[in-house]
């Protein structure tokens, strides 16, 4: 058996696979017409906007001019910017940082914070702030009770967990930072202390959106509630806890008659000798009903801004709260109107939550921008 080799047919080369320009045809008139491939532009990076949201890992920018500021990485010899946190972008001039979505707080000096105590240690206690180590309270930056101003004993070590114990909320102010970056606390004025008669919240204190809480003029006020409510206190922390109270007057002794005017002759400077027993008091005071409905309200209000993502501060707080009333006495009066028989009266006006935040929060942002 013969077999015959016969030539393979010609294969397309991989340059000609590769499209290129078609060669040129002239035309009758001498005009050379070319014709142009339709390759697509290299693809390009949005610009960087402030309202971009980054994810851990990915590609901030890759142009050696922006520098990298917190949030962000760079790898060994290389120009590119990686986020190493999930958050909005934020330029500066040519810095690049990331605002985490959800993030611990920071300590700084000044600040104004609620914690709670998780350990008694023998000269000082550990106080959770909600930051990434636990904050230092020492025993010699409280008000003793009395107000004596007196080096700590032994007697004190001894009788520390009558000051505050496991599980107490306690406001007090940043004192100095560690360098591991741990906090140092004192409550050395009667704005602070022990807290009592009220209702805790936790919210976010540092918030991609703009929410939380944030340091604002006042973190600590008094508001004169509706409806037979008394005088309410409002402390917000900055490091996002809340604490709301019946309001206590901080002037008091208790070797001061309840209907004396003793205190009122203290010079403002002395105003820590009448520091009593009861600033460490861990029973609660009776509170009336009405205060009670008032500081539920309250709480709606800080809870329904933050669902929303709208800031918390005073301001908010209170357009809030007044929102709510106007809208608990509109839904009073169509109640009145209806006049249905066998059904609760007020039923659902203090609930401030779903449809019905989301109706205060918008009557609060409108009323804060007119």
């Amino acid at each position: 058996m013969v077999f015959a080799i016969l030539p393979l047919p010609p294969s397309q080369s991989h340059h000609d696979s590769i499209s290129s320009p078609a060669s040129p045809t002239v035309e009758s008139d001498g005009d050379i017409n070319v014709d142009i491939p339709d390759i697509a532009p290299p693809s390009k990076r949005p610009k960087l906007s402030n309202a971009a949201v980054v994810t851990p890992g990915e590609t901030v920018t890759e142009d050696p001019q922006w520098m990298r500021g917190h949030g962000t990485y760079t790898p060994l010899a290389s120009a590119v910017i990686f986020a190493s946190v999930a958050g909005t972008l934020q330029k500066t001039n040519k810095l690049l940082s990331i605002r985490p979505l959800r993030a611990r707080y920071t300590p700084e000096i000044g600040d104004l914070v609620v914690g709670r105590i998780v350990e008694v240690q023998t000269k000082r206690w550990k106080v959770d702030l909600s930051a990434p180590l636990l904050a230092h309270l020492p025993l010699s930056a409280i008000n003793l009770p009395g107000g004596i101003l007196r080096r700590r004993t032994t007697t004190d070590e001894l009788a520390i967990r009558t000051f505050f114990s496991e599980g107490d909320l306690l406001v007090a102010e940043v004192q100095s930072i560690y360098q591991d970056g741990s906090a140092s606390l004192h409550t050395r004025s009667l704005k602070y202390g022990k807290l009592r008669n009220g209702v805790f919240l936790a919210v976010s204190g540092t918030a991609g959106g703009g929410g939380g809480v944030v340091r604002a003029r006042r973190q600590v006020w008094t508001v004169s509630t509706g409806n037979g409510g008394g005088e309410v206190d409002v402390v917000l922390g900055v490091n996002g806890y809340i604490w709301i109270c019946a309001h206590t007057s901080t002037a008091t002794s208790s070797s001061t008659e309840p209907n004396s005017n003793t205190t009122s002759h203290v010079p403002i400077t002395r105003l820590e000798d009448t520091v009593s027993t009861a600033l460490y008091s861990n029973r609660n005071d009776f509170i009336a009903p009405a205060t009670r409905r008032e500081i539920a309200r309250l709480v709606g209000c800080v809870r329904a801004l933050v669902r929303a993502g709208v800031r918390v501060d005073e301001e908010m707080v209170m357009r809030a709260y007044e929102a709510a009333l106007d809208l608990a006495d509109a839904d009073e009066k169509d109640e009145d109107d209806e006049d249905d028989e066998g059904q609760a009266s007020g039923n659902g006006r203090d609930y401030l939550g779903g449809e019905r935040g989301t109706r205060v929060v918008a009557m609060a942002v409108r009323a804060a921008r007119s």
